[in-house]
């Protein structure tokens, strides 16, 4: 074993400790903290033992067990542990040396991070890494960002754990400056929630709606993931529905209908508002979870509000075929926005993000993970200045030749009373997206009428604003012009 580390970690909790495992398999010696210390003895003495790991009592241990430049990461909870970490290391490092944090950080946090680790002479890293216990032991998607100078010190660290695609490039590069690896892990949670509601959705149409049980649905989501829809969470929705409880009957009807959640999606949904970005589908995943816990409530609803009962007229088989369009259609309307929030994004905090290459690194290790990401990849390699993943040509013919189908299931879920906010606020996105006039002159003429916030003409330039005295009572004062 090398006297010193190749890099230390603090935090062995299962994501630290599968990744220091992961990071141990690639050739280097790793140091590992934890607060608890019994936790860095049992690691010892247990998964670590015999491998090539340096196990440090204190901070000021770790540091000392570390080749210059330090390379130190932290995988501890997002918030307060990690300024209170940085607080402690920062007198125990040198100009140069680099302090990253793995988890799962709101980006601003890590913008305010980097300006101060860096006004003491230190390098710092904020990265999302995504794939869970199991990617972060085999191969995880990780999306570092912060100070630029940091990346030629750590790239072959992160590269060599990260997953792989066909060809064996890296489901890893550096992504921008400050918060810019954050930010992108944010974005690829939103569509994780997006990508998610959209198959519960057709899960309960199944289920409600077709009658089918879980074992049958098993056999449909085991076709959909070998043809366009092959994703990690389709695969692993077939493998959820085929699983049984101990009587035989699918564990998967004895859940809870509550969802959890732990932010990422919200903050995805609120930085969108900050920005102006429609993200419909996402915002709507964030509702739809937020809807799910109030099961008491809803349970009280239930018998007291009473609506359409669902009766299916039709083609089961067809309606399944339609089904799987809506939801290629509604994922390619949820990456459209997730990817219009990056280009804003990027214009907002001057991030020279490499959108292609994002999706190279979502292509595996993390839960996104899809055949799908190849043709984003494609796309902007085709149009690197691409405004909007609808004009592309793949995807544009895409959603234009599901749209029937998308249609029928939307009417279909509708007329039968089963809620599929993601899939309708696609659609409805699609078509005000679509449509080169909208009834936003209503709402401006509304708008000067009762609060003299003017508008502009077709017939006049753009930035010219008028007022009109609707009620002949007003005045020629207007209000004055912002956007929020």
């Amino acid at each position: 074993m090398k006297k010193k580390a190749d890099i230390g970690l603090i935090g062995l909790a299962v994501m630290g400790e599968n990744l220091v495992l992961n990071m141990e398999s690639k050739g280097y010696t790793v140091a590992v903290y934890n607060r608890t210390v019994e936790k860095v003895d049992n690691f010892m003495n247990g998964r670590g033992k015999g491998k090539n790991f340096i196990g440090a009592q204190s901070l000021e241990q770790l540091v000392d067990s570390l080749e210059k430049p330090r390379k130190v990461m932290m995988l501890v909870k997002a918030g307060a542990p990690v300024d209170s970490f940085i607080e402690q290391l920062v007198p125990l490092l040198e100009p140069g040396d680099i302090i990253i944090d793995g988890g799962n950080t709101h980006f601003p946090d890590t913008v305010r991070r980097t300006k101060y680790v860096e006004s003491k002479g230190l390098l710092y890293v904020g990265s999302g890494v995504s794939g869970g216990e199991e990617g972060a032991l085999t191969g995880p998607s990780i999306m570092p960002g912060g100070s630029p100078a940091a990346w030629p010190l750590i790239k072959d660290i992160f590269q060599s754990i990260s997953a792989k695609v066909e060809d064996g490039t890296p489901c890893c590069d550096w992504v921008g400056e400050d918060g810019a690896g954050h930010f992108v892990k944010m974005v690829h949670n939103g569509i994780e929630y997006g990508d998610m509601q959209i198959i519960n959705e057709a899960y309960h149409l199944m289920k409600e709606l077709l009658g089918m049980d879980a074992f049958e649905q098993h056999d449909v989501f085991k076709k959909w993931n070998e043809g366009k829809l092959d994703s990690y969470l389709i695969e692993i929705t077939r493998d959820i529905l085929a699983y049984k409880d101990e009587d035989g009957s699918p564990l998967v009807e004895k859940i809870l209908d509550t969802a959890g959640q732990k932010g990422t999606g919200k903050w995805t949904a609120v930085t969108a508002l900050d920005l102006g970005i429609p993200l419909t589908l996402i915002a709507e995943s964030v509702y739809s979870r937020c809807l799910s816990a109030q099961k008491d409530l809803r349970v009280k609803a239930s018998k007291a509000l009473t609506g359409t009962k669902p009766n299916f007229i039709g083609d089961k088989e067809q309606f399944i075929n339609d089904l799987e369009e809506a939801i290629y259609a509604s994922k390619i309307i949820s990456y459209a926005q997730g990817y219009d929030l990056m280009m804003e994004s990027a214009k907002e905090y001057n991030w020279n993000l490499n959108y292609g290459g994002i999706a190279l690194m979502w292509r595996g290790g993390c839960i996104i993970r899809s055949r799908f990401l190849g043709d984003i990849k494609t796309a902007f390699d085709n149009n690197p200045k691409l405004e909007n993943l609808l004009l592309d040509p793949f995807f544009k013919e895409a959603v234009e030749s599901a749209q029937e189908s998308w249609r029928r299931v939307c009417a279909t879920a509708m007329l039968n009373g089963i809620p599929v906010p993601a899939m309708t606020s696609a659609l409805a996105y699609f078509d005000g997206f679509r449509n080169d006039r909208l009834p936003a002159n209503l709402l401006q003429a509304q708008r000067d009428y009762f609060g003299a916030h003017q508008y502009e003409r077709i017939d006049k330039p753009r930035g010219e604003f008028f007022h009109t005295d609707w009620t002949g009572r007003g005045g020629s004062t207007a209000s004055t012009m912002y956007d929020v």
